[in-house]
């Protein structure tokens, strides 16, 4: 049997500059939460991605991992909020603001 990934169409969502800017917060955690479980499961930081020695080379903080790693975090990230807004729900962040002029 195949598997034919079918999501959610959003391209004709954009999103308003305030979510854009929520997207890179999100992919960061996004990271983190993926490099949480990782270590937890008993992987390390290892050059090269091997299996069976539970090693990864992106089990580093976001800011240092290549940015085609980083756009893996932040498609994600976009694909979901577009997908919320074309779900009809409203995302407001008071808190992003004062958190951007810190």
């Amino acid at each position: 049997m195949a598997y034919h990934p079918s999501p959610m169409d959003t391209s004709a969502v954009s999103l308003p500059a305030e979510l854009l800017a929520l997207s890179e917060i999100l992919a960061k955690n996004t990271h983190e939460v993926w490099a949480r479980q990782r270590l937890a499961e008993g992987w390390r930081y290892g050059e090269q991605r091997n299996e069976q020695n539970k090693e990864h080379p992106c089990l580093v903080p976001y800011e240092e991992l290549p940015d085609s790693e980083k756009q893996y975090d932040r498609n994600t990230t976009m694909e979901s909020l577009k997908l919320l807004v074309a779900l009809g729900c409203k995302i407001e962040c008071p808190g992003l603001a004062a958190r951007a002029k810190n």
